[in-house]
């Protein structure tokens, strides 16, 4: 297109863009989605509940509003991370490091991993303790500087992260509706009704 063109615009019809998906080949290899949006698609798919903040004003703003929706104020919260007791201390919440039985389970995590939609966590964030002993409602403080592609990213990151000291009880957590009647079908698995309060950091 000439310069001209481009300042003034062209009186013929503008032509129709093609798509570019319609133009390749059926054996050529799939267009890859950017890292954030193949999280968000299949932690989605798992059941889980995205709340992306841009600020920790709406960190702040999200978690009220969850406590409103579950009517989860002034209960017990479960939470062994002194930051984020500190962080959140405004909120009417009773923070606790024993009750398994509270209402909702309070952490961090190590990363998100985009191709399956789960979160990885470590003795870091659940002691030794087992994803099944914790309560039924988790909810998540993540920034996109912990989004990684694969599991085995996840992974190496925290040998990096950590070298001297490894943490062990690494697992991730993938399902994120909890289901109410349990089968042998569903048998060990350790389904959470999830809530990911997502920082942009970058």
């Amino acid at each position: 297109m000439s310069l001209f063109k481009k300042i003034f615009g062209s009186k013929s019809k503008p032509q129709q863009d093609t798509n570019p998906v319609e133009e390749r080949g059926k054996y050529m290899p799939q267009i890859e989605l950017p890292i954030d949006e193949r999280f968000t698609i299949n932690f989605r798919k798992n059941g889980g509940k995205f709340l992306y903040c841009d600020s920790y004003t709406d960190v702040y703003d999200s978690l009220e509003s969850i406590l409103l929706e579950n009517n989860w104020e002034e209960k017990d919260v479960l939470c062994f991370d002194n930051e984020l007791q500190e962080r959140f201390d405004n909120f009417d919440m009773k923070f606790s490091r024993i009750n398994m039985n509270a209402s909702f389970y309070l952490s961090a995590c190590e990363y998100l991993i985009a191709d399956n939609g789960s979160i990885l966590v470590c003795s870091k964030q659940i002691k030794e303790k087992k994803l099944n002993d914790l309560p039924d409602n988790f909810v998540i403080l993540a920034t996109t500087s912990q989004l990684v592609t694969t599991i085995g990213e996840g992974l190496r990151g925290i040998k990096n992260k950590y070298k001297s000291n490894i943490p062990n009880n690494i697992t991730t957590i993938k399902h994120f509706q909890v289901q109410q009647e349990k089968d042998f079908l569903s048998y060990g698995s350790s389904s959470k009704n999830l809530y990911l309060l997502l920082l942009e950091d970058l």
